[in-house]
C-alpha cells in the first residue's frame, strides 16, 4: 500500500531515529511512503498562541499539497503533535461552516485549494490496522523474549479524536509489541500526560508528571512511545528527576518503530539507537541475546 508521508520538523532533527526506523519498518512490511513535496511546519504547539487561524492555515497547506496528487492517498504522520494538527483541520472543515472557504482564501495566495479529500492517519493506526501484528510477527528475525516493554501513547495520538483506540485505556500498541516476542509491562500510565511543551514553561509540574510515569515503568526494560515530544520529556530529564528525588529512575525510552525494526533484524545502527539519550550498554548487550526463530 502507498501512503503520502508527512515527517514534520522533529523527525528531520531531534527525532531522526524515529524517521529512519519508520521508513525501514514500513518498507520491510511492503508499504511505500511518498513524502509530500514542499511540506512545511504544521505549527506544532506554538502557532495557536500567536493566531488561531494561522494554526489551521499551516496544516491546511499540507493537506492541500497532498490533494494535488492524481490519486491522493492517506497521509501517514508519525509525530503525534503533527498528526493532531493535521487531523484537527480535517475534522473542523467538516463541522465549522465557512472555515473551508476562509482557509482557501489564504491558500489561494499560494495557488492551492483544499477540498477535504484526504484522510490523516497516525503511524500507530497504520501499523496496527493496515499492516497488523500478524504481518510483523511473520517477518520477525529476532524474538525479543528477554524484554518487557511499557507502551506509552501520550495524549495527542488518541485525544481528542478517538479514531483508532480508546483514549482512556489504549491497547493498539500491545499486539505489535507482543509480535516481537516481548512482554507487556502492565501499568495504568500509558495515556497519562507527560507535560508536553509545558516542560519549558512550567518545569516543576511537568517533571512531576514525568516522574510519575518513570516510577510506574519500574520493572520494565524500556518505555516504548510513538511521540517525539513524549520521548524527549521521558528521556532527557531522567537524570535531573532522579537527583531531585534521590532515586534511580533511569530507563531506556525507544520508539515503537525502533523496537519493531530490531525484531525484524535491523541492526542498532540502522534504527539509530545511538541517538537515544537513555539507551544503556546493558540494554544493547541484552539485544544480542535475542532468540532467532526456528
Amino acid at each position: 500500500m502507498k501512503y503520502q508521508y508527512y515527517p514534520g520538523c522533529s523527525l528531520e532533527g531531534t527525532a531522526l531515529e524515529y524517521q529512519l526506523s519508520t521508513r525501514a519498518v514500513m518498507e520491510a512490511a511492503g508499504h511505500e511512503l511518498v513524502e509530500i513535496e514542499d511540506w512545511t511546519c504544521c505549527g506544532a504547539s506554538a502557532a495557536e498562541s500567536l493566531s488561531y487561524l494561522l494554526s489551521l492555515a499551516l496544516p491546511a497547506r499540507i493537506l492541500a499539497l497532498a490533494e494535488t496528487t492524481e490519486k491522493p492517498a492517506d497521509i501517514l504522520v508519525p509525530c503525534s503533535a503533527c498528526y493532531l494538527n493535521l487531523k484537527k483541520v480535517e475534522e473542523k472543515i467538516k463541522k465549522e461552516p465557512g472555515l473551508l472557504e476562509k482557509l482557501n482564501e489564504i491558500l489561494s495566495e499560494s495557488g492551492l485549494t483544499l477540498k477535504g479529500k484526504v484522510r490523516v492517519r497516525h503511524l500507530l493506526d497504520v501499523m496496527a490496522n493496515d499492516v497488523g501484528a500478524k504481518t510483523f510477527k511473520a517477518l520477525v528475525k529476532k524474538r525479543l523474549e528477554r524484554f518487557s516493554f511499557a507502551p506509552y501513547y501520550g495524549c495527542q495520538c488518541i485525544r481528542p479524536y478517538a479514531v483508532f483506540d480508546d483514549p482512556e485505556s489504549p491497547r493498539s500498541m500491545e499486539p505489535l509489541i507482543e509480535a516481537t516476542g516481548a512482554r507487556i509491562h502492565k501499568w495504568a500510565m500509558g495515556s497519562k500526560c507527560c507535560g508536553a511543551s509545558h516542560i519549558n514553561t512550567d518545569p516543576e509540574v511537568s517533571m512531576e508528571l514525568v516522574r510519575a510515569i518513570l516510577m510506574a515503568a519500574r520493572g520494565a526494560d524500556a518505555i516504548v512511545t510513538v511521540c517525539p515530544m513524549c520521548q524527549m520529556n521521558l528521556e532527557a530529564y531522567q537524570g535531573k528527576i532522579s537527583k531531585i528525588g534521590h532515586e534511580d529512575l533511569h530507563i531506556p525510552v525507544l520508539y515503537l518503530s525502533q523496537v519493531i525494526g530490531l525484531s525484524l533484524g535491523l541492526q542498532a545502527r540502522e534504527v539509530r539507537l545511538d541517538l537515544n539519550l537513555s539507551v544503556t550498554d546493558t540494554f544493547c548487550k541484552a539485544l544480542n541475546t535475542a532468540v532467532t526463530p526456528d
